[in-house]
């Protein structure tokens, strides 16, 4: 007969008093995911958390009040889950080892894809199996990725955060978010830290413009008759007026406006934009404060007000200081949502409340109490799964936010086998970048190429031209002398082959240089496909010899732990439900199409599983509890 501790057998409930657990994150899902954690029976948990909370935070992350906000949830953590059921000991930390626990489970905002992408890596070092989650509304998704057994986090391309190009943003904006993402350049570049590719003034360089340079000195004389002013930095200019609004507005949205005029060939295809004088005639507004749509007159004087705030903000703090956009932030959002509301009124378009510009501007993804108390639940039945011994039977787990065919709202699909293309997982990760040679710099190379699109923390790059030459040095200092070089200084050319080592994350990448003078403008590389074609398949067997495989190359092959034993280190990741839709349950509609088996019956079906009703609609099954 079964020996039962509550829900669970004897055997699983002295396992989990015994399983120390980290726990990366307490937001929304972090927090629903301590509380079941602690209510499932385990009782040695870490934390690790660097933010602070918020007042948009207390809406669904239930273990923090109103009297706790700027505090950091490290902090409090501890005594208000302390407090709640005097069980466990709970210990903070600001940085970890993964192998050094049983349980990881990650918790943070979707925006955190480089560190999920890092915990990812550091998991297949590891051979770790990993529980990765996210929510984004009503839709909600829990996926389990082992080493060698399933496809790792990064085995399909995640959807980046959309960029859009500099000319559309200050020349021809065409929809809402262009004219929101002006604004929040341009608090940065009167009030923030200046970046040169965040420039608001109107791109003399847009391609598509056709101007005379004389002409257009003679046309747009309006803003160096008014004030005297010269086209100098944004900021510089801003303060020899004293942040004047009055100024600010006619220089932003009537004199440059008229400059973009001058640039005829824009608008030919085009509905010119309208300077905006600074006298309007008011109109009224009705409905709750946050969603209304004000007239250009209560935009105009929103404009005003938040300048002359954000001045006295920057006063108070002394010559040189800077402000830091914050979505939650009132002054900066006002300035945003004003500025933003104006130029879509200039450019024909229709305006938008506070509510709606806060929601693009901050990447805001609706968050959903209900649906993280779900998903963590979720996630401790697929951690209970693993440490029984029985990982085979987890599953990927799909929230839907309508019923499919057959009234099931979860939905279970088998795991997907890891992918022979992923540049992370796959037995020799290799991928092919395009670019030109003669313009890319080895600091570009090493900053924009392996640590942003790659991932790679502290790379280290040798050249395969048989004598081993040393591009790039994780080692301060030892290579700087290459950064301002170009490539092709190094004798790096169409077919060359870079070998870049990450040890900090104990990952290895094979890059095939592919030279082009095709790439579109503003854009340094590109990357062909997610590896080459000569990529090979996966291998059943570790291969012996100098194989490229990241992790221990002893732990390749997927677990054969039987069932009863519990030796098998677990990291479990979950998304908090903040942030611009990185999560699976909104990637999965970008995802290749590939054959799929049904959980219960087997079936393949064509499509690959999603979050929506149309893919819920192919899988019939509920989750099966443990007994």
């Amino acid at each position: 007969m079964v020996q039962l501790v509550g829900p669970l057998r004897k055997e699983l409930a002295d396992t989990l008093s015994t399983s120390k657990v980290l726990v990366v994150g307490a937001g929304g899902i972090g927090c629903e995911l301590l509380k079941n954690l602690v209510l499932t029976g385990f009782k040695n948990i870490d934390v690790i958390d660097l933010d602070t909370i918020d007042v948009s935070n207390l809406n669904r992350q239930f273990l923090f009040q109103r009297n706790m906000l700027e505090s950091l949830k490290l902090r409090l953590v501890n005594g208000v889950i302390y407090s709640l059921y005097v069980v466990m000991l709970i210990m903070m930390y600001c940085k970890c080892m993964c192998v050094s626990f049983l349980f990881i489970m990650q918790c943070m905002s979707l925006l955190l894809l480089a560190a999920r992408n890092h915990v990812n890596r550091m998991c297949l070092a590891a051979d770790i199996p990993l529980i990765e989650s996210g929510t984004a509304g009503y839709l909600g998704q829990v996926s389990v990725i082992k080493k060698g057994l399933t496809e790792c986090y990064e085995c399909q391309p995640k959807p980046s955060q959309k960029t859009f190009p500099g000319c559309t943003i200050r020349n021809t904006p065409s929809e809402p978010i262009h004219c929101i993402v002006w604004a929040k350049y341009l608090f940065n570049q009167l009030f923030g830290e200046e970046d040169a590719d965040q420039e608001v003034s109107p791109d003399t360089a847009d391609p598509e413009a056709a101007w005379n340079p004389d002409e257009t000195a003679a046309l747009a004389t309006a803003s160096e008759k008014d004030g005297d002013i010269k086209r100098v930095s944004t900021k510089q200019w801003a303060r020899s007026t004293g942040y004047d609004p009055v100024k600010l507005f006619n220089k932003l949205f009537k004199d440059d406006i008229m400059y973009l005029l001058t640039m005829d060939k824009l608008w030919k295809k085009r509905k010119a934009p309208t300077p905006l004088d600074w006298n309007k005639s008011e109109t009224s507004s009705a409905g709750l404060k946050d969603q209304q749509v004000l007239g250009v007159w209560g935009y105009c004087k929103l404009f005003q007000q938040s300048v002359e705030t954000l001045r006295s903000q920057l006063q108070e703090k002394g010559e040189g200081a800077e402000l830091v956009w914050d979505k939650d932030d009132l002054p900066a959002m006002d300035f945003v949502t004003a500025a933003s509301n104006i130029r879509m009124h200039i450019f024909s378009m229709n305006m938008k409340s506070r509510f709606d510009v806060k929601s693009m501007a901050g990447n805001i993804i609706p968050a959903i109490a209900t649906t993280n108390a779900v998903i963590a639940g979720l996630i401790v039945l697929e951690g209970l799964k693993i440490l029984s011994g029985e990982i085979e039977s987890c599953r990927s787990i799909f929230l839907n936010k309508v019923p499919n065919l057959r009234k099931k709202l979860l939905v279970p699909c088998m795991l997907d086998p890891p992918s022979g293309n992923c540049y992370v997982c796959a037995s020799k990760p290799e991928v092919t970048v395009k670019l030109n040679v003669n313009k890319t710099m080895v600091i570009s190379l090493q900053d924009r190429i392996l640590k942003e699109r790659f991932g790679m923390v502290a790379p280290d790059v040798q050249i395969e031209d048989g004598k081993g030459t040393i591009l790039i040095s994780s080692e301060e200092g030892e290579t700087e002398a290459n950064n301002n070089k170009f490539l092709s200084d190094f004798g790096i050319r169409n077919g060359s082959r870079l070998q870049s080592d990450d040890f900090l994350q104990d990952y290895t990448l094979l890059i095939n240089v592919l030279h082009t003078e095709e790439l579109e403008r503003d854009v340094e590389f590109e990357v062909v496909g997610e590896a080459p074609d000569k990529a090979p398949p996966p291998q059943n067997k570790p291969e012996d010899g100098n194989n490229i495989t990241n992790g221990n190359k002893d732990s390749v092959q997927p677990s054969t732990s039987s069932k009863g034993q519990y030796d098998d280190d677990i990291m479990i990741v979950d998304s908090d439900d903040e942030g611009a839709a990185s999560s699976s349950a909104v990637e999965t509609p970008t995802r290749q199409k590939r054959k799929h088996s049904d959980a219960e019956t087997g079936e393949t079906s064509a499509k690959r599983p999603r979050t929506n009703q149309t893919a819920a609609e192919e899988d019939d099954d509920d989750i099966i509890a443990l007994d």
